[in-house]
């Protein structure tokens, strides 16, 4: 019996040290937590925007309009966001792109706490962070593997999304406290200075420690040859059309939650952040499971699209808050292993001089369709019901299913870059 104890208690530490393998890296663990504070605010933001948007016009289309600002940027400028990736120090540039959107959001808190702060506004400074994002994005993305290199690119990448998970389940919750009490304003404030953590982990970093890959040099023709780099990589090219359709109408949660908790359960911003906070939990414990499983794929990223539509398609059918609540806790849960899955799935198989404008890519297919889905989304959730939106997102999450595994139905053994059949690898 002690025997068995003792071979239980190693099992276990096997699995937490696997689950937890990258942050055995000293610049992951302190870029990991910089960008867990300030994953907090960040969703404290975009949760306060969404509902002062929705106070200002109690509109569905003007909620999901200002969301579709954000991302304009990065649908038109995408890749040329990953080509400046490709080309300079990701290192260099974070600091940048990070202190300017601490900077924007400074600048939002003033303006509310002033009573400056009208729906223009909003809608303007939603496009200067779209801007930021559109290099942020792919930088932060690929600096991941530059931090731990390919070996533990899955575990970081998992483990990078529960933080923003836990982020997605305290930052709404405090947001929807703060609106309540003390204002929005003080939502913005308090992003705004999360953003110094950032800047002092990425200051504390050794570079020496870091993987650098080598830089692209300056030519012509380098966003076509990213174009034609994926065009010619069933596997990029499958995966990134996946993540489009299920990024484009699935994922529109800024869109469809606030609708859910003011139409059909007829709760005010704590309804919202308590829906959005549960979704985040759920995706931290689904998370959790995913980075203790290695390997990644495209027929993991096929079978966890169509659990995502099962689940999405339940939810928007909840008869009330708490079952509502247990259903989004499920939907967490498959949107972090879909991301997760999606965003190793296209690193592993990228060349490393190719993966900022791959993963522009990944950003154009999962936010940047965002301007199509937001509104498109936001206009059923108006005309036909908030529940109507989140089932267009559930029958999306299908059609991207069915379109990878029609795709992929004859061609079985795909390598992947580390040698595994990434098909295969269920």
């Amino acid at each position: 019996m002690a025997g068995q104890d003792e071979d239980l208690v190693a099992d276990d530490r096997s699995v937490v040290r696997r689950t937890f393998s990258s942050l055995k890296v000293r610049n992951y663990r302190y870029y990991f937590a910089g960008q867990g504070l300030s994953m907090v605010g960040t969703w404290m933001q975009g949760v306060t925007q969404s509902w002062l948007v929705y106070t200002f016009t109690h509109s569905g289309f003007d909620v999901g309009l200002v969301v579709a600002l954000q991302t304009v940027p990065i649908l038109l400028l995408g890749p040329l966001g990953g080509t400046v990736a490709d080309r300079f120090s990701k290192h260099r540039i974070l600091f940048w792109t990070q202190g300017l959107a601490g900077v924007e959001a400074l600048a939002l808190g003033g303006l509310d706490l002033g009573g400056a702060l009208h729906l223009w506004v909003l809608y303007a400074m939603a496009v200067l962070l779209g801007l930021i994002n559109t290099v942020d994005n792919p930088t932060r993305q690929t600096f991941i593997s530059e931090m731990v290199g390919d070996s533990e690119l899955k575990n970081a990448v998992t483990l990078n999304a529960i933080m923003v998970n836990v982020a997605r389940a305290v930052g709404p919750a405090v947001a929807g406290v703060l609106i309540a009490t003390v204002g929005s304003g003080w939502c913005f404030l308090a992003n705004g200075v999360s953003f110094v953590f950032v800047l002092v982990s990425l200051a504390a970093m050794r570079k020496e420690e870091l993987f650098p890959a080598p830089p692209t040099q300056k030519m012509k023709g380098q966003l076509r040859e990213g174009f034609r780099y994926v065009a010619g990589t069933p596997l990029l090219r499958d995966a990134l059309v996946m993540m489009a359709m299920v990024g484009c109408l699935t994922y529109e949660f800024q869109v469809t939650l606030p609708l859910i908790a003011g139409n059909v359960l007829h709760g005010g911003p704590q309804t919202y952040g308590s829906l959005m906070a549960v979704m985040g939990v759920g995706a931290v414990i689904g998370g959790l499971i995913s980075a203790g499983r290695p390997g990644s794929g495209i027929n993991r990223l096929i079978g966890t699209s169509a659990v995502f539509g099962v689940t999405v398609l339940a939810a928007s059918l909840a008869p009330s808050v708490l079952t509502e609540e247990i259903l989004l806790f499920i939907v967490g849960g498959a949107s972090v292993t879909f991301l997760a899955l999606g965003s190793a799935t296209l690193q592993l198989n990228a060349a490393p001089s190719m993966r900022g404008r791959v993963m522009a890519l990944w950003s154009v297919a999962f936010l940047g369709s965002t301007p199509i889905g937001g509104p498109l989304v936001g206009f059923i959730g108006g005309a036909l019901g908030a529940r109507s939106a989140l089932g267009v997102g559930a029958l999306a999450a299908f059609v991207a299913a069915g379109y990878g595994w029609l795709r992929n139905r004859d061609h079985r053994e795909i390598p992947s870059a580390d040698g595994d059949p990434a098909v295969l690898n269920v």
